[in-house]
């Protein structure tokens, strides 16, 4: 297995780190980041194609932006939001690796056991 580089954890850097997390443990905030992948994109636009109310969306793109994941440009009379940090996807992309490792561990251990 690859060994990362190992960073001192202090008291506030374990802080943020768990601050960022729980940013992230909001499935409507990984919807959001995800539907921001590719391109910018309203409140409206993004309650139309997540199909969540305006106010739950706007309220989660809020919780991004303070966060610093996503950050907001007003163009006209409209605010339009995009991906301010794209590490999130890194991380993202980390933990669905280990997620889709484990349901196939899971499922090979339920194929054997329903053969036996």
């Amino acid at each position: 297995m690859k060994k990362t580089p190992h960073t001192e954890l202090t008291g506030p850097l374990v802080d943020l780190v768990a601050e960022r997390f729980r940013v992230l443990g909001e499935p409507m905030r990984i919807r959001l980041l995800n539907e921001l992948r590719e391109h910018d994109a309203s409140v409206g636009e993004l309650h139309e194609t997540i199909g969540a109310s305006q106010q739950n969306v706007s309220k989660h793109l809020a919780i991004l932006h303070q966060a610093g994941m996503v950050e907001r440009v007003k163009v006209g009379n409209q605010t339009r939001y995009s991906i301010s940090d794209p590490s999130v996807f890194e991380l993202c992309e980390l933990v669905c690796g280990g997620v889709r490792q484990r349901v196939v561990r899971l499922d090979s251990i339920l194929r054997a056991g329903g053969a036996a």
